[in-house]
């Protein structure tokens, strides 16, 4: 299950006197990404370079900022990834210390930055919603909605006409098991507009 943070985390690093300013954080795109990467170029007007991955979707990037190419945001979004996280940015300043590192050293520097601000990171578990739509006689009402506080379901809206429509939102793993579950407890009499049966 893949997971965000729940607040900034960050991490600094002196390798061969270079400085390497780590900070992991919740993201969902890449204009807040570009953002923030904006104002770290501007409070650390010294540094040689800014560069940063973000991992959100259709949207993630990686971009080594004057560093040799792969040496610094491929490597930063690999560990995103192989901590199963989404909707996370990644930023490292580096402030130049007189010593070549080498694309290896790169790579290493860029990566141990990055794992190491996640060491204090608070994960959070992202939970994939689905939304349903169904129809039941008045008879039922009180049943639905027993079944959907038990099943963590949150309400969105109740319709009150010939019949009562509700409209809910659960987690996506949980949504096929409930669905199944109402059917039978209704005896048929539940009908599913949008066809989620």
């Amino acid at each position: 299950m893949p997971h965000t943070l729940a607040a900034p985390c960050s991490a600094e690093l002196i390798i061969k006197k270079s400085r390497f300013i780590a900070c992991v954080q919740p993201m969902t795109d890449r204009a807040a990404a570009q953002a923030v990467v904006a104002r770290l170029k501007a409070e650390h007007p010294g540094a040689a370079h800014v560069c940063w991955a973000l991992l959100a979707g259709g949207q993630s990037a990686a971009v080594d900022d004057g560093e040799p190419s792969g040496t610094a945001g491929r490597p930063m979004l690999d560990v995103l990834r192989h901590q199963d996280l989404e909707g996370v940015l990644a930023t490292v300043v580096r402030y130049f210390g007189g010593v070549k590192l080498g694309a290896g050293g790169l790579v290493r520097a860029y990566t141990d930055g990055v794992a190491q601000a996640l060491l204090g990171a608070e994960r959070v578990a992202i939970v994939r919603l689905r939304a349903l739509r169904c129809v039941v006689p008045y008879a039922l009402e009180g049943l639905l909605r027993r079944e959907l506080d038990a099943a963590g379901a949150e309400l969105l809206q109740v319709a009150h006409g010939d019949d009562v429509t509700f409209d809910f939102s659960l987690a996506e793993t949980a949504a096929a098991g409930l669905v199944v579950r109402l059917n039978e407890a209704g005896h048929g009499r539940i009908a599913w507009p949008d066809d989620a049966s």
